[in-house]
């Protein structure tokens, strides 16, 4: 019996990848497919858990230094309902970013205007100073907004900071578990929603490979409280997606 290990090795061996007709070519296809489609619809149904999942409410005052002065958590979300950090590895005392958060940061300027014109902020956050941040984003040429998180306990509630003391002991939780681990910062992303009142809760976190889950418009909007939020006739990103220079201010 081929096992599923060996299915994979087999795809990585291109030397001994088989060629057939177009026809085979396609009923294979064709099988993958119906795999494919019921990923889709097992994603879909596990983004409909993620948003039905309970929240918590923000209780501590958290505030940021930005580029327009100092901000707190409310004024991040600016005249939106929903608000998406993602968090940046650059610590006090790192010369550079995360190559790994990097590389995710070099998508971002093209997908903040479409969640900002759909009731979504989004912001970057990091511990390191603001004028080390200010000095990575301008070597990158990033455009987004990215706050500093320096002197409060935002990172370390949203478990992507670590104290002295774990990262002596060489354990940290991470992840929703404790981990072996000597390091005082990893990525994660954290949402949350401001209702009418403007209470804020916390919705959801992801971190390490779950954060190849979200990145692109859809992904981010599929694990919001509102989710894609396509309710004109069409029902689809025709309802609300413009070109990013044809969206109206």
């Amino acid at each position: 019996m081929t096992t599923e290990a060996q299915v994979i090795a087999s795809t990585e061996d291109l030397s001994q990848h088989p060629v057939i007709s177009r026809e085979q070519w396609v009923e294979a296809r064709k099988a993958l497919l119906e795999k494919e489609k019921e990923l889709t619809r097992l994603k879909d149904r596990l983004f409909a858990e993620c948003r039905a999942l309970p929240w918590v409410k923000v209780e501590k005052n958290y505030v940021f230094d930005t580029a327009t002065g100092k901000q707190s958590l409310p004024d991040l979300f600016g005249d939106k309902s929903q608000l998406i950090v993602v968090h940046f590895m650059l610590g006090p005392d790192w010369e550079q970013g995360c190559v790994g958060c990097s590389f995710g940061a070099d998508h971002y300027d093209g997908i903040v205007v479409h969640l900002e014109h759909h009731d979504v902020a989004f912001v970057v956050a990091s511990r390191a100073p603001l004028p080390k941040i200010e000095a990575f984003k301008k070597r990158m040429g990033w455009r987004f907004n990215w706050v500093s998180s320096y002197g409060s306990d935002f990172n370390f509630d949203y478990h992507v900071s670590f104290t002295g003391d774990e990262i002596a002991e060489g354990k940290v939780y991470y992840n929703y578990e404790t981990q072996d681990m000597a390091i005082d910062e990893l990525p994660g992303t954290s949402m949350f929603y401001r209702n009418p009142a403007g209470t804020i809760f916390h919705t959801y976190s992801v971190y390490a490979r779950g954060s190849e889950l979200v990145g692109g418009v859809y992904g981010y909007l599929d694990h919001l409280p509102k989710g894609r939020n396509e309710n004109g006739p069409a029902h689809n990103l025709m309802d609300w997606v413009r070109h990013h220079d044809r969206y109206q201010n």
